[in-house]
């Protein structure tokens, strides 16, 4: 006898388990299925993000940071260590704690929502008179219908063509997230998010590592200024960023990975290294969804064609996050899911692109919202721009951390924000202001006008704001 629901969502992880509790909380009798496992075969619902990427990167990344901390700067507050080291297993352990503090909250909060939770692999079996058959294959295997279906079961990382993770010496996100012990070295093809964030915590650590990027310029996605100031910054780190390259022959040996490639001067280069991270991008994850047999429309990457609303082209069937178009962020997915389960509702919410932050959580930190200075040169738009440095700011100087700045961009002629980049401290919490901003369409004089707390980093905000007018008060 199948279990009929008026929503059912493939997939727990930011969009599928948002939607859900959003769907149970307008009064729909919810379910969600998701086939992630613990280190027990118990659920583990939080998706990549959860499991493999958001959460226990930034846990790795934190005690890194202390590390570093303690073995480089702890000396200028007049604090001392002596022998300082790096457990690696206590260190996984607590990131794999963290990861299970987030899989149990997400059960808890289907429980409390009244959402029932299938452990398995969901997949469209047939339309059925008032909606969709969906088989759950699990340790127990279940039917359900669901008048309506949300598929959000998020992406996959891209491989080179060629050469498969083994993650031991070859690694995706997951393998660069359970490296047992430091590597002398380190390899990463491609500066994306997960690739730079992993190759700061093992650098911090103490592993030399050597990125090899195809593009020529680094961080193509961010603004050129703040890139260039990135750039600057993990090189004196000690980062080693070589651009313009092109891989060739890859080989993995018991002891290490060699790298044939060719530099930027067109000269062959080999890169031996004890591991290599590959980070190249995602690709939609529709595997085992059973797309074809339902007539479930792809695209050429394999991604679910969805309108704007996110309706797929099967009527009550929808798609959100990683597996449909636009980016491949946790908190854009988030949106949408939240999104589809108020549109079911019959509500009008409305997600904008544009205004959805990006994060790369290395140090310094970087994070932007709306459009760069290249992209309103390439436009023929006119703006004004204003940057203020973070060495200029009180508070910057207290945590002995000075690297960066905040950059401004606003509409020549209306004053409108743009735009707001910023590389530094605590960029990832300073990038909400400005979202705030520019969803209510704010200008720059309306940050430079709101009284910020002094000592804080928020006040380069201000300035920066303030700089867009050319009367910048601190530098």
């Amino acid at each position: 006898m199948s279990k009929t629901f008026d929503v059912i969502v493939i997939g727990g992880g930011p969009g599928g388990y948002i939607a859900a509790i959003r769907a149970a909380q307008l009064g729909f009798n919810t379910a969600c299925i998701d086939e992630w496992k613990n280190a027990a075969g118990g659920p583990a619902p939080g998706g990549t993000c959860t499991n493999v990427g958001c959460i226990p990167s930034k846990a790795l990344l934190q005690s890194s940071e202390y590390f570093e901390h303690a073995g480089h700067h702890f000396a200028a507050h007049g604090i001392g260590l002596d022998n300082l080291r790096i457990d690696v297993a206590k260190m996984l352990a607590r990131k794999d704690t963290v990861v299970k503090q987030n899989n149990d909250g997400i059960l808890y909060l289907f429980k409390k929502n009244k959402v029932s939770f299938f452990h398995g692999r969901g997949s469209f079996v047939k339309a059925v008179d008032g909606g969709w058959e969906i088989q759950v294959r699990g340790a127990q295997d279940e039917t359900l219908v669901g008048k309506q279906v949300i598929v959000a079961t998020g992406s996959n990382p891209r491989a080179l063509p060629g050469v498969a993770f083994d993650e031991e010496r070859i690694l995706s996100n997951d393998g660069a997230l359970r490296i047992p012990a430091v590597p002398k070295t380190l390899g990463l093809i491609g500066s994306g998010v997960i690739g730079l964030e992993m190759g700061s915590v093992w650098r911090r650590l103490g592993a030399q590592v050597t990125v090899l990027e195809a593009l020529p310029t680094f961080l193509g996605a961010v603004d050129e200024q703040i890139a260039k100031e990135a750039h600057k910054a993990f090189t004196k780190q000690g980062l080693k960023i070589e651009l313009g390259v092109k891989v060739g022959e890859i080989q993995a040996g018991k002891k290490g990975v060699t790298v044939a490639y060719t530099d930027a001067k067109g000269a062959a280069q080999t890169l031996e290294v004890e591991r290599l991270i590959v980070s190249i991008g995602r690709v939609p994850n529709t595997t085992g969804l059973n797309a074809e047999a339902v007539g479930l429309q792809l695209d050429e990457r394999g991604a679910i064609v969805v309108d704007a609303e996110c309706r797929t082209n099967l009527p009550g069937v929808w798609a959100v996050g990683d597996v449909v178009r636009g980016p491949m962020l946790a908190h854009k997915a988030e949106e949408e899911g939240a999104a589809v389960a108020e549109r079911i509702a019959g509500q009008h919410p409305h997600v904008d692109f544009n205004t959805i932050p990006w994060v790369i959580y290395t140090s310094p930190e970087i994070a932007w919202v709306g459009q760069t200075e290249q992209q309103l040169k390439a436009a023929g738009r006119a703006y004004r721009a204003g940057t203020f440095p973070f060495a200029a700011n009180g508070r910057a100087r207290a945590l002995g951390d000075t690297t960066g700045m905040v950059k401004v961009l606003a509409d020549a002629a209306t004053d409108e924000i743009l735009g707001v980049h910023i590389v530094g401290p605590m960029a990832s919490e300073l990038i909400v202001e400005a979202v705030v901003a520019m969803e209510f369409r704010a200008s720059s004089e309306d940050i430079a006008r709101i009284c910020h707390a002094h000592p804080s980093l928020s006040e380069a905000t201000k300035e920066a704001a303030l700089a867009v007018d050319k009367r910048a008060l601190n530098f």
